[in-house]
């Protein structure tokens, strides 16, 4: 049975405020988890199919009951479709993050785009000139509308590749185009997977997860790509600054407002609303000390990146975080909102307000923004938020805000090491620095909150591997203690000696969940200077608390670039050991990379740090045994 009393969290907060969600008898993600138990163990293992309406199908595992759906699609071809949509899902919500900023850009260079600007001319210009637009003599919006028509090409059919493709190393592209996994287009390449995978077309499972590691690309070097670019170029490019995170960024004494989603064209608009002096007073006037901002999950990392803006929490803080009685409003976008929260919020005096014409939720007042119209519907919902104040009950706000700092663009990362990449290779032929590990994805009630995230950090800054994060894992990292440069101290000797002489922390937070691609970019360019594909490279992946379609898509692309990934949850797919199979070693002979599960994270990091010993051993480079 469910018990209360169990932590559920490595968080004091997290602990704190589930312990007055049970006090409120408010229902949390961990009771609905619980209620679900057993959960179905076809589903669990991708043995069952929904695809058409001639099942609901299942092959049972045990080969006493069926073993085909009724078309007669086996174990393999079952599995590895389901496999295949979820990658397609989750290739689709991230670009389609992007073809949002992309509109946006096109509205700010036609002027409909009201409020919005470019922060960033020069990024503008070097971007332009990476898709072949002319920029001598040209005025920057006139750049921004031909950028704006370059990237929407991408998104189509008339292209042999998505064109930050070129970004990977020469080796890693003759990869791709071998084994033909060159991404065509964005949403050419999600709509063929969703072909593929329809009943009666691609019944082949080792050409359906082909198809779905294209997909992938698609996303990570398309769709994921140009919406960090442009979100730099309409932003700003993050550089470091300190922040505070953990549920102690909330005030009692001010209005508190929580964004929460992905997207940056809502929360940029809503920050600045936050700053009116006309609002500010309207708050003082009703008995506040001003207006307080925060985030949680990437929305919020979006905000801390570029202003500093304080994080309250990530993906399984949401619920938590209205049962302090603090929040005034929470305004929210898309992906990862739960549908829960408007019940949640109707315990206290909160607010929800939705505001994507692409996402509406239960007990939630929507008010649509649009490119033209954000700036006017931001000033209109803080207005209510400040009025909202006045109702509030009790307040209770369990911890301290911990100090952070956040901001490493690889922009930023490069600046720091004197503009060139030289000094980092440097340190890890020297055996300073051993690698670098991009720890990644979200929270999953089946795991103990942040866990996972905590464990393994710890575990590999301690014997000297860099840590660099995004999303809901860089919440974690922050509130752990990771992310100032006094964290240096918990580092093992040589990465404590990198981080001290340029006063950085052993983790760097590098953006949001769909600003892994820095991580791509960064190791492209560590690949370049070396003249070696990135699958030679000293790094790896991990994602040890995913639970989103998204998530998988950002594994299947990292693998698919050459970056052994380890995940914590088992993917769906264990009732066909084919695919099993060439998910954990076979892909190996194609990418260079593969996939490793391993829940617990303490083993995780034996595998991580023997991955990375095994690839400066390859490279010639001094390794260590790890027992």
């Amino acid at each position: 049975m469910f018990d209360p009393r169990e932590s559920l969290s490595v968080t004091q907060d997290g602990d704190r405020l589930f312990a007055k969600a049970q006090q409120d008898g408010v229902e949390t993600v961990w009771a609905r988890h619980e209620a679900q138990q057993p959960q179905c163990g076809f589903c669990e293992m991708g043995l069952s199919c929904r695809i058409c309406i001639m099942g609901p199908c299942r092959v049972d595992p045990f080969g006493e009951g069926p073993q085909t759906g009724v078309c007669g699609a086996d174990a393999d071809i079952i599995v590895a479709r389901n496999l295949c949509r979820m990658i397609a899902a989750g290739a689709a919500s991230h670009s389609d993050h992007g073809r949002d900023l992309v509109e946006v850009l096109a509205g700010v260079a036609d002027g409909s785009a009201i409020g919005y600007k470019i922060r960033d001319e020069a990024k503008l210009r070097r971007l332009a000139q990476e898709y072949g637009v002319t920029t001598q003599n040209k005025k920057p919006l006139t750049i921004a509308g031909e950028l704006a028509q370059a990237m929407m090409e991408d998104y189509g059919m008339r292209q042999k590749a998505v064109k930050m493709v070129t970004r990977a190393p020469k080796k890693r592209r003759q990869v791709w185009d071998k084994f033909g996994l060159t991404p065509r287009g964005i949403d050419r390449e999600t709509s063929e997977m969703m072909h593929r995978t329809h009943m009666g077309v691609d019944n082949n499972w080792q050409s359906l997860l082909l198809q779905a590691m294209r997909n992938a690309l698609s996303d990570g070097w398309g769709g994921s790509m140009i919406a960090t670019e442009v979100s730099d170029i309409l932003f700003g490019v993050p550089t470091p600054r300190p922040t505070m995170v953990n549920a102690g960024v909330l005030k009692a004494d001010q209005v508190n407002i929580v964004v929460h989603g992905h997207n940056p064209v809502v929360s940029e608009m809503v920050s600045k609303a936050c700053l009116s002096q006309d609002l500010i007073a309207l708050a003082k006037a009703k008995g506040a000390m001003g207006i307080n901002l925060v985030g949680v999950c990437c929305t919020g990392n979006e905000l801390l990146m570029r202003r500093g803006i304080a994080m309250a929490g990530n993906h399984l803080m949401t619920e938590l975080i209205l049962s302090t009685g603090a929040v005034d409003m929470m305004i929210v976008d898309y992906q990862c909102i739960m549908p829960s929260l408007g019940k949640v919020a109707a315990s206290y005096h909160t607010r929800m307000v939705s505001t994507s014409d692409k996402a509406r939720f239960p007990h939630m007042a929507h008010q649509e923004f649009h490119p033209h119209n954000a700036e006017k519907k931001a000033l209109e919902v803080v207005r209510a938020a400040v009025e909202n104040y006045a109702n509030r009950g009790p307040v209770f706000i369990p911890v301290a805000p911990q100090e952070a700092v956040g901001g490493f663009s690889v922009e930023a990362i490069i600046g720091a090491l004197g503009g060139t990449p030289a000094p980092l290779i440097d340190a890890i032929k020297a055996g300073k620095i051993r690698g670098a590990v991009g720890i990644v994805g979200c929270n999953n009630p089946k795991i103990k909150h942040d866990y996972g995230h905590v464990t393994l950090t710890r575990r590999l800054i301690e014997n000297d591997i860099l840590v660099v994060d995004t999303g809901c894992v860089a919440v974690a990292t922050a509130k752990a203690g990771f992310k100032v440069p006094a964290a240096a101290a918990m580092a093992g000797p040589g990465l404590r000696a990198v981080c001290s002489a340029l006063s950085i922390p052993p983790v760097l937070h590098m953006g949001s969940c769909v600003d892994n691609v820095r991580i791509l970019v960064l190791v492209s360019a560590l690949a370049d200077a070396l003249g070696v594909d990135i699958c030679d490279l000293p790094v790896a992946g991990s994602a040890p608390e995913w639970y989103s379609e998204k998530a998988v898509t950002i594994g299947t692309y990292f693998v698919a670039s050459g970056v052994t990934t380890h995940l914590g949850p088992m993917p769906p797919i264990t009732g066909s050991m084919n695919v099993v199979n060439l998910l954990t070693s076979g892909l190996k002979e194609v990418v260079g990379a593969t996939f490793a599960v391993e829940p617990d994270p303490e083993k995780a990091a034996l595998f991580l740090r023997r991955t990375i010993e095994g690839k400066r051993r390859a490279l010639g480079l001094d390794a260590r045994s790890v027992e």
